[in-house]
């Protein structure tokens, strides 16, 4: 079978303009595959209008972008298998079929990469949602991932078939899907290529379907779990240094003795307590327990011995009080920690996996 160009779009109670995308993409000579996400009988009769151009897939109900994402990119592979370039589309008309073109020869030549399509001049028209929106997640998502990606929200990708079997497997079925994808794909160390396109808004952008409060809290939830994971393990850490800095002073040991014996006695019970959530719950990674412990006992111990070293010169040289020294503390080896965990020691899941799908 020859190799396809596909345009995958997926569509909510799409209005007249999906039409004209499917007719556009038909023109230029791309196999078209929308998924209906559960829009309803009203909106049947643009969906039998399209099929003029293009194959609709329905879901009975409303299931999210990310869902109808994946169903299509099944079908694709199941249809076309992996010799085909998919780029994906939103259907409310803010995306030029001559962009897709470009994606589409761009992810030929780097079949390795994933295309995005990047607004980045976005005018005064944009919704001051959508610009603040992008600012705020751009800067975040390069904060915890040492990645810099100038719109991480964009529907516009390209991406060679060998990704279909990875890429619906990523967790996700509403609008969080493509910041996890993008999240996966820097815990793997993969490329990412930019090329910028034509920003198109309405007014109001009256079509989209994002529910800013509801589906950014789904984004950053992916992005904030390492956070959240490392807060969970200084509420642990503080409550036991704490406690045994009272049982130190109960039993009359010098104030610095005390300090130290509480310190390392809290980072002992609080390292067990973070390397497992981040193991199993926010890395996801399969990496031998004894390597990765080792690893990360490895590093809990050089984050202890800093983390000690600057308590004891804060509290001992500057006269910091010793609860607000502990907190300045844990805020600067925060980063530290995550750069490490996530680089070195909880890597090996993301790069083996995506290698292997892409050979």
């Amino acid at each position: 079978m020859d190799r396809m160009n596909i345009v995958l779009i997926p569509a909510f109670e799409p209005d007249p303009r999906l039409v004209i995308l499917a007719r556009e993409a038909w023109e230029e000579g791309f196999a078209v595959v929308v998924v209906d996400d559960g829009s309803g009988a009203g909106y049947d009769p643009i969906f039998r209008q399209t099929e003029e151009y293009a194959l609709v897939l329905t879901h009975e109900k409303n299931l999210g972008k990310g869902a109808a994402l994946k169903t299509g990119m099944r079908y694709i592979l199941g249809r076309y298998g992996k010799a085909c370039t998919i780029v994906t589309m939103d259907a409310d008309g803010q995306h030029r079929v001559m962009d897709a073109v470009r994606l589409c020869s761009m992810a030929q030549l780097h079949p390795e990469a994933m295309v995005l399509g990047s607004r980045r001049r976005m005018t005064e028209k944009a919704p001051l949602r959508s610009r603040f929106g992008n600012a705020v997640t751009r800067n975040v998502y390069r904060l915890v991932t040492g990645c810099q990606v100038y719109d991480t929200q964009t529907g516009l990708r390209a991406f060679d078939g060998q990704w279909i079997p990875i890429l619906a497997e990523i967790e996700g079925d509403r609008y969080e899907y493509e910041m996890n994808v993008l999240l996966r794909l820097a815990g793997a160390s993969l490329p990412v290529i930019e090329t910028e396109i034509e920003t198109i808004y309405e007014e109001g952008n009256p079509t989209s379907h994002f529910q800013t409060l509801r589906d950014s809290c789904r984004i950053y939830k992916e992005i904030l779990k390492f956070s959240l994971s490392s807060f969970a393990g200084f509420l642990v850490d503080y409550v036991m240094f704490t406690l045994l800095l009272l049982v130190t002073g109960l039993a009359g040991l010098a104030s610095g003795a005390g300090l130290i014996i509480a310190n390392v006695g809290a980072r002992l019970v609080s390292a067990t307590v973070n390397y497992t959530i981040n193991k199993k719950l926010v890395f996801h990674s399969n990496a031998s327990t004894a390597s990765s412990a080792l690893l990360y006992v490895l590093l809990a111990a050089a984050l202890l011995g800093c983390n000690t070293l600057i308590l004891t010169v804060l509290v001992g040289g500057f006269g910091v009080n010793r609860f607000a020294a502990k907190v300045l503390v844990e805020l600067i080896l925060f980063f530290v920690s995550w750069i490490v965990q996530k680089r070195i020691i909880f890597r090996g899941r993301g790069k083996q996996a995506l290698g292997t799908a892409l050979k």
